[in-house]
């Protein structure tokens, strides 16, 4: 009420003189409503004449739902339309169940990308991998279809077989026969490994925190003498807002977790946890690779900058935006998944495409530190071309030669990122993990340079 008061005096005392402004305001606001107007004339233009001219007859529904898609993904990657089935089908993943091979997919122009294949599902046993393309499902191509469309594709009855044809960076295309699965996502487990518990948290639907508080209570009660714990986000795609700060609140006794900020300065919305700490200050290490993302990365970041674990693992995928879900009409439109926010972890910063940098950076293997070394982002949020942009000055991590990568006496069958986490348990903190000798990965600049000679000049064609 009181910024109504102040408006309406200031009204009264400036006169005719605001008035004169009020006019040449309304003026200039007309002219952009104008231009609009005159845009959506040329939309019923468009859509006039292919519905008379296009080679065979048209669906017009499907024509301006995919205009509305089309729309709202040229804003961000993430935003979207879902037509009443597919926002039936979003609701009922996050709720954890449906028909399906558990993979988390993205478009990238016009390609379906796979960002992680979810634990214990088709997709996962059949070793598909972050950064994977799929081309064609069941032979027909899915090159320029929406993710929506190719989703469809995936999905259906439990026990009918789906040939994906994988393309994958250094590898022939090549197809790959799966048997969809009721995907039911029991999205927390739990398990012990030597004197540490470990609890796994692959994607964050409706139940994931109850279902990580059952996890490690039953782990923690059949296990009292649990000297710390590694909590592992590898692969995971994110999901809902509330199970992050729900995860986060279960390992903080107060203080912010995450705050999220819309276009208006003013609108700023932030979470806190409450007291009571589910471990009971038990040390703590979260894992990270490039396949963390979203949700996952609220909780990593909240838990770095609050100093209650300490990050190992790889540079995560970097997406630091909030997706709203609209319903149109109730759902019965469908519904709009709008980018309205951007999230900032406790001590200020926006991770929107650089991600959360590990304490101790740790590659799984030999090949992926030469991979660090030699591409700047791999596949992460800055790989695609109309990503938000990232906090003001900050640029993600450049090629490199990763901290950590197995030695050669590693057994290659265990997990070198895990086997190091323990390490950091064991020895307090990353400062006094002693360190392993650094990879011998070459940078991508010096591999440049030394190919200079081979260099053909382009063909123009």
């Amino acid at each position: 009420m009181k910024k109504y008061l102040l408006i309406g005096v200031s009204a009264f005392v400036l006169g005719a003189g605001s008035m004169a402004y009020v006019s040449s305001h309304a003026l200039a606001s007309a002219e952009p409503k104008a231009k609009t107007y005159r845009m959506l004339g040329l939309f019923g233009d468009v859509l006039d004449t292919v519905e008379h001219q296009y080679v065979t007859e048209v669906d017009d529904t499907k024509l301006i739902q995919s205009a509305i898609d089309g729309m709202l993904t040229s804003l961000d990657p993430h935003s979207g339309y879902l037509n009443p089935e597919d926002f039936q089908e979003m609701r009922d993943q996050t709720r954890g169940e449906y028909g399906g091979l558990g993979l988390e997919v993205t478009s990238e122009d016009g390609v379906v990308k796979v960002i992680s294949p979810m634990d214990d599902t088709p997709a996962a046993k059949a070793g598909l991998k972050p950064g994977d393309y799929i081309t064609a499902v069941n032979g027909e191509s899915v090159l320029g279809q929406s993710v929506n469309d190719a989703v469809k594709e995936m999905r259906g009855k439990p026990g009918e077989t789906v040939t994906l044809t994988i393309a994958r960076e250094k590898s022939d295309p090549f197809d790959v026969k799966l048997v969809r699965e009721v995907i039911k996502t029991k999205t927390a487990t739990a398990k012990m490994d030597g004197e540490y518990g470990v609890l796994r948290i692959s994607s964050f639907g409706e139940k994931t925190t109850d279902e990580a508080t059952e996890a490690f209570n039953g782990l923690k009660a059949k296990n009292p003498n649990m000297k710390g714990l590694i909590l592992d986000l590898r692969n995971n795609p994110g999901g809902l807002l509330d199970q992050a700060v729900g995860i986060s609140d279960l390992f903080l006794e107060s203080g912010e977790i995450v705050s999220q900020r819309g276009r208006d300065p003013r609108d700023v919305e932030r979470y806190n946890a409450r007291p009571g700490d589910i471990t009971g200050g038990m040390p703590i290490v979260v894992l990270i690779n490039s396949g963390t993302a979203s949700a996952a990365e609220i909780v990593s970041g909240a838990l770095q900058d609050r100093k209650r674990a300490q990050i190992v693992g790889l540079t995560s995928f970097g997406k630091g935006s909030v997706q709203t879900v609209i319903p149109l009409r109730g759902g019965m439109d469908g519904a709009l998944k709008l980018t309205t926010a951007r999230y900032y972890t406790p001590s200020g910063r926006s991770i929107q495409k650089t991600g959360i940098t590990p304490d101790l950076e740790v590659a799984e293997t030999k090949e992926q530190a030469q991979e660090i070394a030699n591409r700047a982002f791999q596949f992460s949020e800055a790989s695609f071309h109309n990503a938000l942009n990232a906090q003001e000055g900050k640029t993600r991590v450049a090629p490199h030669e990763p901290a950590e990568a197995p030695p050669e006496a590693f057994d290659t069958k265990k997990d070198f990122q895990l086997a190091r986490a323990e390490d950091v348990l064991h020895y307090g903190s990353v400062a006094a993990t002693p360190k392993l000798p650094v990879p011998t990965a070459r940078l991508a600049s010096i591999l440049s340079k030394s190919k200079v000679a081979e260099v053909k000049p382009p063909i123009t064609k």
